[in-house]
């Protein structure tokens, strides 16, 4: 009983083997293995860490160095917190690796000239995944994939767009065509995801192997952003002279071009207000009256005053009989100003074009 008595007074501390001390020095790591503790413990905090955007093998090592770690006991795993605490106070900068890297993060600050050519002097693709940047495309481009490419890569491209775009896509493909790709896409679902991402990468390609272009528009639209401007004398005589040298071009600038006169087919009654809004008062019923002279532009300028607040149309009503005649110079320039603030208007998203097919005229 004295000696269970005298041992029940003896600190614990002391009842710990000689051996003790030993334990308390850090296991000796690589880098791997310090790597798999970090990652560990932050995943464990709840960090949302972008592994995937690590290299494949680095990923591979990661993932097996952590199936291989087991327990890691509480100095250890305090070192290493310690290690990657002092060497993330340690950084001042850090660069991108590698020129693709590079090339990404001086997206839009250097011009896509030099960037194209540093690319493929160094044979680099563009970083990120090729998805990604094949979302973002015009459909019209899609549409030339898909139409150059096999029914199943077709079938793959139009699975991995957003639902919005796939059916914009598909709508734009001629008939046969889109129901081969739509029966295709019941196909793929043995596809593997090294597969898609192949696909994706061959895709992807195709947009790094385009020169840059020097205009964001095609021929056709610049020209008939040019004329929207113009006078009508000039941009009728513009046409004719297009219609004798290549009609085909002309149709493509017809298409382009929005006037006082496409208002009726082209704007939404419900958008009427927020152009009436935008556009400068005296200039509206200067554009007004004068159109109310022209039997060409009189159904437009009838079809704002029908659309927009009854009061604001009574008012600028009484205005325009205060006008009197307007000079017809003046009045053209006040349409153009109507025009250019409704294409102002449709670039920011305020409002949309509706498209008349009568008149051969498509939105931008």
């Amino acid at each position: 009983m004295q000696d269970e008595t005298a041992m029940k007074q003896v600190p614990l501390t002391e009842m710990r083997p000689e051996s003790t001390p030993e334990r308390q020095v850090p296991r000796a790591l690589d880098a791997t293995e310090k790597a798999a503790i970090v990652v560990r413990l932050l995943l464990n905090e709840g960090a949302d860490l972008p592994l995937e955007e690590l290299p494949e093998d680095l990923q591979m090592r990661l993932t097996q160095q952590m199936g291989q770690m087991g327990l890691v006991d509480r100095v250890t795993l305090a070192s290493v917190i310690l290690e990657f605490a002092d060497a993330l106070d340690s950084v001042g900068l850090a660069f991108p690796h590698g020129l693709a890297e590079a090339l990404t993060a001086l997206d839009g600050q250097i011009s896509a000239q030099t960037a194209d050519r540093l690319r493929r002097e160094a044979g680099v693709r563009q970083a990120g995944d090729p998805w990604t940047r094949l979302r973002t495309r015009p459909v019209k481009d899609l549409k030339a994939m898909a139409e150059s490419e096999s029914i199943e890569v077709a079938a793959v491209l139009l699975s991995k767009l957003e639902t919005g775009k796939a059916a914009e896509l598909l709508g734009t493909l001629p008939g046969p065509l889109a129901r081969r790709i739509t029966y295709a896409i019941s196909q793929t679902g043995a596809v593997t995801p090294a597969a898609v991402d192949r696909i994706g990468l061959s895709l992807a390609s195709q947009l790094d192997l385009k020169p840059p272009l020097a205009f964001e528009h095609d021929a056709g639209e610049r020209v008939g952003e040019i004329l929207n401007q113009s006078p009508a004398a000039t941009r009728d005589d513009m046409l004719i002279g297009l219609d004798e040298t290549d009609a085909d071009f002309a149709q493509v600038v017809r298409r382009a071009i929005f006037t006082f006169v496409h208002i009726p087919s082209r704007i939404p009654a419900r958008d009427v207000p927020k152009v009436v809004r935008a556009v400068e008062q005296a200039q509206l019923v200067t554009a007004l009256a004068g159109a109310a002279q022209d039997h060409q532009t009189e159904a437009a300028a009838t079809y704002l005053l029908d659309n927009m607040p009854n009061r604001l149309a009574n008012s600028l009503r009484d205005e325009i009989r205060d006008k009197g005649r307007i000079d017809p110079r003046d009045a053209e320039i006040a349409m153009t100003a109507v025009t250019a603030t409704i294409r102002q208007l449709q670039k920011v998203g305020e409002i949309e074009l509706s498209v008349s097919e009568d008149e051969g005229l498509t939105p931008e």
